[in-house]
């Protein structure tokens, strides 16, 4: 869940570094009892995400403004259509513009790319979902972008799983250390809510890994063929995640050969912002 804690910590940091010392332009072309009313318009069709971000901008900026949203997150809409309506104040109506479009279009685009990667595996029963390559201070609206658009999370934080990936295995292999006995040495230290994965890049990592008990394995870079090698030798003994230079080509054929999670650094490093636009209309002064 993504906490009003969480939205206003990032929201008012980006407030303040828009307008460390307020908005000079409005306060010196803007009547200080002056209103505005501005639609946020979609310019091409996708999935909504951060309409509370959205609102929270303005919010933390003048608690006059009020937001109206007339489509939630993770609902597709088209070109034209009208997200949400702000009413309040003109200077604190521009001066959150930027950043409330900011967030939107950010969380949009994740929302339209997830559901598009979604969309190419549905039937198939694979879950996609992201992975720690988000923005430094972003991770929770940019994974709650991520539930928008239909996929899942992934650990939130190095703090919440056991993740085994190739240079953790690489130093194993350097101080001469049994990759099976590692892991079950790993696995006795853990509690028992806390899942282990391990991340292999060959075939021959599959048997020994498997056998010191993994929850999850990461089948990094896997061809197709590999990939469906994989799945048949773990066959349903740890759940098989599938990763590495995921796009919406490869995805649907990814799904096919029969692992259980795609996971996809595109979903949030690589993502173009959706075209969002905030148009106001000032009212005439009392």
């Amino acid at each position: 869940m993504l906490t009003t804690t969480q939205i206003d910590t990032v929201v008012a940091a980006a407030l303040l570094e828009d307008a460390p010392w307020g908005d000079l332009t409005g306060q010196v072309f803007l009547p200080a009892d002056a209103t505005a009313t501005a639609q946020l318009t979609a310019r091409e069709a996708g999935v909504l995400s951060g309409i509370d971000v959205f609102a929270a901008a303005f919010r933390l900026t003048d608690t006059a403004v009020e937001v109206t949203g007339h489509v939630a997150d993770g609902e597709r809409f088209a070109a034209g259509d009208v997200l949400a309506t702000v009413v309040g104040p003109a200077r604190a109506v521009v001066q959150a513009e930027r950043i409330a479009l900011n967030f939107t279009q950010r969380m949009t685009g994740i929302a339209t790319l997830t559901r598009k990667f979604v969309d190419a595996v549905e039937g198939t029963g694979v879950r996609i979902t992201d992975t720690r390559k988000t923005t430094p201070g972003l991770r929770a609206i940019e994974r709650h972008a991520v539930r928008s658009g239909g996929g899942v999370n992934h650990r939130f934080s190095l703090s919440d799983a056991v993740m085994a990936k190739d240079n953790h295995l690489a130093i194993l292999q350097q101080q001469g250390l049994d990759l099976t006995e590692s892991i079950r040495h790993a696995r006795a230290q853990l509690g028992h809510t806390t899942r282990l994965e391990v991340e292999v890049d060959r075939i021959d990592q599959i048997e020994p890994v498997i056998a010191g008990g993994v929850d999850i394995i990461m089948l990094d870079n896997f061809s197709l063929a590999d990939l469906a090698r994989g799945v048949e030798i773990v066959a349903g003994r740890a759940i098989v995640e599938a990763s590495g230079t995921v796009t919406l080509d490869t995805v649907a054929d990814i799904a096919r050969t029969g692992v259980d999670v795609i996971s996809s650094g595109a979903l949030t490093h690589s993502v173009r912002n959706l075209d969002l636009g905030l148009d106001s209309t000032l009212a005439a002064a009392n």
